[in-house]
């Protein structure tokens, strides 16, 4: 099958591209640069949020574009104006198949710019017409993840003697391995899923245990230095603009939410044996 994937070069992307290609399918990535696709994937050169596609020769679409970050482009620009553009080119080359990528959490009334707009994209893809699946993942993770690999490892690996702890640190998540998220929307695709569903991996945790488990990865040990939220509601909006803030106003609104959910029955078949953090963090987790 020849999939078009917005969003092909990204972190889900890449593994969503390996995973069709040995399926035996034809990813066509579209997006502003190639960033060393793999042999067998096509490039096409363009950007989803300032033009309508040509998706003439997709037997089926994947929008996997999204940003946690406003950095040169806009959450209303990627989430929202971008699946128009692609529903537009669906409609100009008659349809087929659809499936995007919404996150864990999404509704409108958050105050979260982020969950605001992807749920406006879910909106959309809703009422497209067309034969759609809507995955929300929860945190993901895997080699490369912005938020354990990014975040989380540099509370872990900083100099300081400590490691901050927002509030008590018991805001639920259940993240899933990005390896578990390609293969839930591989097998979306081949058997003709369709419908709304949350992908969560097999375990939940505190967001105290997910740096206890951080730190276990790097083999570090620091005590934590617990700051109280109202602090927080005062500090990140006005540290969130700033290009080096460590978290934005976003992320800590979804933070203090936490991120969980049952795992559906209806991914059991697609998803017999998802990966768990134990499994994995320490295979790519250094400082």
């Amino acid at each position: 099958m020849r999939v078009l994937v917005v969003g092909g070069t990204g972190f889900v992307g890449r593994a969503l591209v390996a995973r069709l290609l040995q399926g035996g399918h034809t990813p066509l990535v579209l997006g502003r640069t190639p960033r060393d696709l793999p042999p067998g994937a096509v490039f096409l050169p363009g950007d989803i949020t300032r033009e309508v596609p040509d998706l003439k020769g997709a037997e089926a679409t994947i929008y996997l574009a999204g940003i946690i970050r406003e950095r040169g482009q806009t959450f209303r620009a990627v989430h929202v104006e971008g699946v128009k553009n692609l529903l537009e080119g669906m409609r100009r080359t008659g349809g087929g198949r659809l499936l995007h990528m919404s996150a864990l959490g999404t509704r409108k009334g958050t105050g979260s710019r982020y969950y605001e707009t992807k749920a406006e994209g879910e909106e959309l893809v809703r009422a497209s017409g067309a034969s759609w699946t809507i995955f929300r993942p929860s945190l993901i993770f895997g080699p490369g993840d912005e938020f354990f690999g990014g975040v989380l490892r540099s509370l872990v690996c900083s100099p300081l003697p400590f490691v901050p702890l927002i509030g008590d640190g018991r805001f639920p998540f259940r993240p899933v391995y990005v390896g578990d998220v390609a293969e839930a929307f591989a097998q979306a695709l081949e058997r003709g899923l369709e419908g709304t569903y949350d992908l969560v991996g097999p375990k939940e945790y505190t967001f105290r245990e997910l740096l206890e488990l951080t730190m276990a990865a790097v083999g570090r040990k620091k005590p934590f230095l617990p700051i109280p939220l109202p602090l927080m509601d005062l500090a990140v909006p006005l540290l969130s603009p700033l290009p080096f803030a460590p978290i934005t106003r976003d992320q800590y609104l979804m933070l203090k939410e936490g991120n969980t959910a049952p795992f559906p029955e209806a991914l059991r078949d697609l998803l017999p044996a998802p990966k768990s953090l134990e499994e994995v963090l320490p295979t790519y987790l250094r400082c």
